[in-house]
């Protein structure tokens, strides 16, 4: 998408670094016998086969359109980004829950804390720099919103999953390593069932937050409010139209397809009208490179508009 960050660079940084730290805590885990420990070390595995998908469905989106998919494959990364937040929900949070409250009632002190501490803090040094890359990203895409405004009306699936996936993880990290630390120094190793319970709960309410901006995309969203209104401020300036009748967008993962409805200017002429519309197409697929198809319908009032309001 114009104007967007490149998800592909953020997966690659998000893939390369929950890698190193599953392996990390995976041999913490098995040192310390810290049941969040072991909690993290399933969530970073997760997250690992998660980027695998969401690049595959990058790679799917690209494919050109075809007889039965006229329109292409781009919502395709809409869908494996909805599987990423269910295994989110699935694998990470109802997991970390159950072992946390498993662990409630089967508390084992902490052996060798300090192989779990050393972990999480290398943990949280590599999930900050995925974290600040995936930023990165995201602050080319969300222009001048907030980042909650960002969240709601972003169109990248992959994205908006990679941010999701990458504060949960920096904020799990914090959470198991508050966790073993109160275990130690108060010697009570129920904080440690404590912080799993933590980060399961942290895990579920990010993948339906998630999960709840994918399926508005599969459904049928239009393209970023930003740049749609960019788009009819553009429209409404070229001197080939008179008024803008309506406009509808549909964003189709990377790309987008737009249908005008608009009073020319010059109507007498019938191939000079044609050559004006084909104008505006032209200069508006240049200066919004996502617009893939665009469907133009010269007219004296808006119909559509009409007939919604009776």
């Amino acid at each position: 998408m114009a104007g967007g960050g490149d998800s592909t660079r953020a997966i690659f940084f998000a893939l390369g670094a929950n890698l190193a730290i599953a392996i990390a805590k995976g041999v913490a885990a098995f040192f310390t016998g810290s049941s969040a420990m072991l909690a993290e070390t399933v969530h970073s595995l997760a997250d690992c086969g998660n980027q695998v998908m969401l690049l595959i469905g990058v790679r799917q989106s690209k494919r050109p359109p075809s007889p039965d998919y006229p329109l292409g494959y781009g919502k395709a990364i809409y869908f494996w980004s909805f599987l990423v937040a269910v295994m989110l929900f699935t694998v990470g949070g109802m997991f970390s829950l159950y072992e946390g409250i498993h662990k409630l009632h089967e508390s084992e002190p902490l052996r060798q804390w300090g192989w779990a501490a050393g972990v999480l803090t290398f943990g949280i040094v590599a999930e900050g720099i995925s974290m600040r890359a995936c930023m990165q990203e995201v602050n080319k895409a969300r222009g001048g919103r907030t980042l909650a405004q960002w969240f709601r009306e972003s169109r990248q699936g992959e994205l908006l999953v990679i941010f999701g996936e990458d504060l949960a993880a920096l904020l799990g990290l914090v959470f198991a390593l508050v966790a073993i630390l109160l275990s130690v120094f108060t010697g009570n190793p129920i904080w440690d069932a404590v912080g799993t319970i933590g980060i399961g709960v942290l895990l579920i309410v990010v993948a339906v937050f998630v999960a709840v901006e994918i399926k508005a995309m599969l459904i049928g969203q239009s393209m970023d409010p930003l740049r749609e209104r960019e788009l009819r401020d553009y429209l409404a300036a070229r001197p080939e139209i008179a008024r803008v009748l309506n406009v509808i967008t549909i964003q189709l993962g990377n790309d987008a397809m737009v249908s005008v409805q608009a009073q020319m200017r010059e109507a007498g002429d019938a191939i000079a009208m044609v050559e004006a519309i084909n104008a505006v197409e032209r200069g508006m697929k240049a200066t919004f490179p996502e617009i893939r198809w665009s469907f133009f319908e010269p007219d004296l009032h808006d119909e559509a508009g009409e007939c919604a309001a009776t």
